[in-house]
């Protein structure tokens, strides 16, 4: 038989882990709808900080795919 202890800190485990998906899952969205507007930046106007800009989003976004596809530097 599972100790009774073990249950209850699995359930709060996974309770913990479904709130942060859930979390990610709604950054994901909003981030999805401001790419879909080109993150709120006027393609008329788009200069070299808007590149810079963008390039450091993208540069985060990797880290967070390297680590979770095991890419990049986190590559087996």
């Amino acid at each position: 038989m599972i100790p009774r202890r073990k249950t209850r800190n699995n359930d709060e485990a996974l309770s913990a882990f479904i709130a942060a998906k859930a979390e990610i899952d709604t950054m994901l969205e909003r981030l999805t709808a401001l790419s879909a507007d080109h993150f709120e930046f006027d393609p008329d106007a788009i200069n070299w900080g808007a590149v810079g800009s963008i390039n450091s989003v993208a540069a985060d976004l990797r880290k967070i795919t390297d680590f979770l596809f095991g890419e990049g530097e986190h590559a087996a």
